[in-house]
């Protein structure tokens, strides 16, 4: 899901005896609150599923695997009948402002079930530490020990249910606003250390996948400021600035490279060498439309391709159940299997 807000008639009541936490320092209805006194609460406003729920129909076996036990980072992969034949695998990353969201929301899972059967990949997806409580770079931290933890089960020779079909070859980077975000900082943290051809061996990166990638700046574009968003929209402005507010490190602003990969207007001539072929997926109707039109003007066209998704908002393939979002989610899915099946 993406860095979400939504309706407050669908927030759940919160526990009535909140207030001994003291103040409310940062809210957004129905998903966060936190407390001056460092507590947090998180309504369960979206349903959590267990993993195999609602797949067969699709040919989709889906379990949750434990990546690190200390820090409770977990995935949950989805692997379709292949027939013996191996597959791409899609290290994903959910949305939710990286204060919100879990690999476990119902709506990644109908959503990445889905995509694994169509797209015909594997997907690992994520679960990895939520702001304020782990801010940043506790996320980049923990997409990168997942990825490094793929390598490891290769390295060991490790025939898991999920590793047999898998194509170490073909591993790509992913995930959806916050997820989008995570997806791009891991790329480029991989690529820092100058033995990067080979740091990853025998795995084999081939691409990220941005869809609505999660960026900010102190100066507002047009699309922040001005875009007519469908009702119920997923993301507003301020629900933004408070993400960015729990997620970053105290003491920096949203032009941070974490949040602004662009403060100067454009992107460094050594970040871009160190980027890998990237997907990036725009909604029409989304305030970060601006942003993201921006990135893949920075990256340019040897680097990036992008499409933009008309007629739908922030998070359209994960929230929304109209007939233009499952059309323009089927086109997103088939625009996915094109770029992987390269």
């Amino acid at each position: 899901m993406g860095a979400i807000t939504l309706d407050p008639s669908l927030s759940l009541q919160i526990n009535k005896d909140s207030h001994q936490h003291g103040v409310v320092i940062e809210e957004i209805d129905g998903l966060i609150r936190v407390y001056k006194d460092g507590h947090v609460e998180r309504p369960h406003i979206v349903p959590c599923v267990a993993c195999g729920l609602a797949n067969s129909e699709l040919g989709v076996t889906s379990r949750d695997i434990v990546i690190d036990k200390f820090t409770n980072i977990w995935a949950r992969f989805y692997v379709p009948n292949s027939h013996g034949k191996q597959l791409p695998l899609l290290v994903y990353f959910h949305g939710g402002g990286f204060c919100v969201g879990s690999a476990s929301w119902s709506c990644y899972h109908e959503f990445l079930a889905r995509l694994a059967a169509k797209a015909g990949c594997l997907v690992m997806s994520v679960n990895y530490r939520l702001a304020p409580e782990n801010p940043l770079p506790a996320a980049y931290d923990d997409g990168f020990k997942a990825l490094t933890w793929v390598k490891q089960q290769a390295l060991c020779g490790a025939s898991e249910w999920w590793s047999r079909q898998c194509n170490l070859s073909s591993i790509f980077l992913a995930g959806d606003s916050a997820g989008a975000n995570i997806a791009y900082n891991v790329a480029l943290r991989l690529n820092i250390s100058p033995n990067s051809a080979t740091s990853l061996k025998p795995l084999v990166l081939k691409g990220t996948i941005l869809i609505q990638p999660f960026f900010g700046g102190e100066a507002r574009t047009e699309s922040e400021k001005y875009m007519v968003q469908p009702p119920r929209s997923a993301l507003s402005l301020a629900a933004s600035d408070t993400y960015w507010r729990l997620s970053l490190p105290p003491g920096v602003n949203r032009d941070h490279p974490w949040c602004n990969p662009m403060p100067k207007g454009s992107i460094e001539l050594e970040d871009l060498r160190l980027l890998l072929p990237t997907m990036v997926c725009v909604s029409e109707l989304d305030i970060l439309k601006d942003r993201n039109l921006e990135l893949c003007a920075a990256l340019g066209k040897k680097l990036v391709e992008h499409v933009v998704y008309k007629g739908v908002g922030h998070a359209f393939q994960i929230l929304s159940k109209s007939q233009l979002s499952q059309t323009r989610t089927h086109e997103m899915i088939s625009d996915i299997k094109a770029f992987i099946s390269r």
